[in-house]
């Protein structure tokens, strides 16, 4: 999906008549495809058709998506599985003989133990395969009516939210003037967005991203409820969907989902309990990081011009897309270092990151032995730190000539940023330059996209290593710190 984003965004003709790099254009792709929103091309710089197809990379690649695809493949693997079942069962009670015309088979059989013990296991046994056919079926039937919730919620949270988006840009004066001014179109905008944020992806058409918009506290209020049912809360989400429905509809197949999620294999299917605890978890790290945000950044460069009302909604929502969406509405390069520390250990840290002071089955079922294989594997603090390492190394002489803007916090940031598929950025700013360049102009990009091309490919390798990191999740156990 990346190469062929790749391949269209070249093909597609930008907005502007600009020549753009074919490595800030794979760059791009990549982000789109990981969900990263690394920004190493100015957003305004795309031209609709081309802000479409990044539209249908980010919603192709999103967990969303994804995870719907995999339930449908589960659920004709499981029909196959079923099919094939049925057949084994229909030849249970039948031996095959082989065909052979010198050979007789002479069956010794107590005529009394055929009739009175054979009879009755023959029908035990019948009773036994009944059911299991039964739970196979209903089994199947759940994966399946569990596929179409999925994408029936999906759909619906799309089209709410950019009919949402689109509304309030073309009612609100102050809204739809930035849109205007901007040429992009509404449908446009909307459709991008709520897919972005949906995707848990974090890029918007304007260059400023959402900063432009921090004072319109009615549209953060709208998509914000969807940075949570995206990411964080999307496991909460889906199980109240289904209660909702199993109370409406009263089929078999949302009981069976709620009673055996674990049996389902979807990752985001949690039992009841463990879903009240994800929510408190992500509400009790908002609270930490909104208590702290709102202490050292009340009266910062960033609020100016913000009444009481809309520092507290623009605070809300900039601490909620610390995990993991990305959208902003203020020049991280201007917050405290604090809070920059705090958001780096946000992004590392899972969407599912819970608190968890009982046992719970979908955490024991994940105890099993581990190969030799998984336990040479570096932890993924291991390969993080490498990776600075590594950019640092490459950017060198950045650090040297211009440490206001590369530094080793920010460096961090954004490579943690990378792997949490955040895309949160300090960027580059030409007024912290130690030695003014005539030549320097400020643009709406990220960090990333000022390193060299050997701090850029490093990158790509940590979004791509960040969008599949739950596959090596168990490393690092042949380490013991004592």
């Amino acid at each position: 999906m990346s190469v062929f984003g790749f391949l269209g965004l070249k093909i597609l003709k930008p907005r502007v008549p600009l020549a753009l790099n074919n490595f800030d254009l794979f760059f791009t792709s990549v982000s789109s495809a990981t969900v990263s929103s690394m920004t190493a091309v100015e957003m305004e710089v795309f031209s609709n058709s081309q802000l479409l197809l990044m539209t249908f990379l980010i919603f192709v690649c999103g967990e969303v998506f994804t995870s719907m695809l995999g339930l449908l493949v589960s659920s004709s693997v499981n029909l196959s599985q079923n099919q094939s079942l049925k057949n084994r069962v229909a030849t249970h009670h039948t031996p095959q003989v082989p065909h052979n015309p010198n050979q007789i088979v002479i069956n010794l059989v107590s005529l009394k133990k055929k009739n009175e013990l054979g009879a009755d296991d023959r029908s035990s046994d019948n009773n036994i395969v009944q059911d299991d056919n039964k739970l196979g079926e209903l089994k199947r039937r759940s994966v399946k009516c569990l596929g179409f919730v999925t994408l029936g919620s999906t759909m619906v949270l799309h089209l709410v939210g950019s009919g949402l988006v689109s509304n309030y840009i073309s009612t609100v004066p102050s809204a739809r003037q930035v849109i205007r001014e901007k040429g992009i179109s509404v449908q446009t905008f909307s459709v991008f967005t709520i897919v972005s944020t949906i995707a848990s992806c974090g890029f918007v058409p304007t260059n400023e991203n959402l900063i432009v918009f921090k004072q319109n506290s009615g549209l953060l209020l709208l998509i914000l409820p969807f940075v949570y049912i995206g990411n964080t809360l999307y496991a909460p989400f889906l199980r109240l969907v289904i209660w909702v429905l199993d109370k409406v509809m009263k089929r078999e197949e949302f009981g069976y989902i709620q009673k055996n999620y674990n049996e389902i294999g979807f990752d985001h299917l949690f039992s009841g309990v463990h879903c009240w605890l994800l929510v408190a978890t992500v509400l009790g790290f908002n609270l930490i990081q909104f208590v702290l945000f709102c202490y050292l950044e009340w009266n910062s460069e960033n609020m100016e011009g913000l009444n009481t009302y809309q520092k507290l909604i623009a605070s809300l929502f900039q601490i909620t897309n610390a995990r993991h969406a990305g959208e902003t509405v203020f020049n991280l390069s201007a917050l405290s270092s604090a809070i920059l520390v705090l958001f780096v250990v946000m992004m590392y840290l899972p969407p599912y990151t819970i608190f968890l002071p009982i046992n719970d089955d979908k955490n024991e079922k994940k105890k099993e032995k581990t190969s030799l294989k998984q336990r040479l594997l570096f932890s993924q603090l291991s390969y993080l730190t490498i990776f600075i390492i590594l950019i640092c190394i490459t950017e060198c002489k950045s650090l040297k000539e211009d440490p206001l803007n590369f530094n080793v916090l920010n460096i961090t940031l954004e490579v943690i940023s990378a792997y949490g598929n955040v895309g949160f950025s300090t960027g580059y700013s030409c007024k912290r330059q130690l030695k003014a360049d005539a030549n320097c102009r400020d643009l709406w990009i990220g960090l990333s996209g000022k390193m060299s091309n050997k701090g850029k490919f490093i990158i790509i390798v940590v979004m791509f290593f960040g969008r599949l990191k739950k596959y090596n999740m168990k490393g690092g156990q042949a380490w013991g710190l004592s």
